[in-house]
């Protein structure tokens, strides 16, 4: 029985996170590039992945696989393409597959977000040791969030781009328990910032996790 955790859709990927999509990395396989559409799927357990990308790719040949990775627990899937309509074909051929519908897949949870101000030299050299994307530049201001699963970072980062568009993406963690995103410009800039991962977040539709009831 395979579980699906994330089924999330990414439409006009935003050219920061494209690009940070395309590093050694996290592209795997082939990278996407900006303008294109995305499809990423988490399943349970890790190796029900392999029957999500024989649907996917049987259906739609011309789709390209950006990242197959299999944690302990979780397989995890991104297909991007130019055209909308052979990932929603091929999404509907992973649902079908799997007896299962979009919606059922875990709603988000925010688990913490903050904006730090005039970021301190000492703060930026420590953070930029451990970034996969652009540097930390003292002075600016950073936004922090963390959601789970960590997937939906992938979303949110994207849409936080859109919203912010002269802001800097430092890091996106979305492999792992829970996902992050590290974002930086003016303070004014990682308000809207945030504020768009929350809305995007919020806008999901999907089943709680235990550990989100039992809170």
């Amino acid at each position: 029985m395979t579980e699906l955790r994330v089924y999330l859709p990414i439409r006009d990927l935003r050219p920061q996170f494209a690009a940070y999509l395309a590093t050694p990395t996290r592209a795997r396989g082939y990278p996407p590039f900006e303008g294109q559409h995305s499809l990423i799927i988490e399943v349970a357990p890790a190796l029900s992945i392999h029957r999500i990308v024989d649907l996917a790719l049987k259906e739609s040949p011309d789709l390209e696989p950006g990242i197959l990775y299999t944690e302990r627990n979780f397989g995890l899937l991104e297909l991007h393409a130019d055209s909308m309509s052979d990932l929603e074909k091929a999404g509907k051929a992973i649902l079908d597959g799997i007896g299962a519908k979009a919606n059922d897949q875990l709603s988000p949870e925010i688990l913490f977000h903050d904006i730090i101000e005039n970021l301190s030299d000492q703060h930026a050299i420590i953070l930029n040791r451990s970034r996969d994307a652009s540097i930390l530049v003292p002075g600016l201001s950073l936004l922090i969030y963390e959601m789970a699963p960590a997937l939906f970072a992938c979303v949110a980062a994207n849409e936080a781009e859109r919203a912010a568009p002269g802001a800097t993406i430092n890091d996106v963690q979305m492999m792992g328990a829970t996902g992050r995103i590290f974002m930086s410009g003016t303070t004014a800039e990682m308000m809207k910032a945030r504020d768009a991962i929350t809305a995007t977040l919020n806008g999901v539709v999907g089943r709680k996790s235990r550990a989100a009831m039992a809170h």
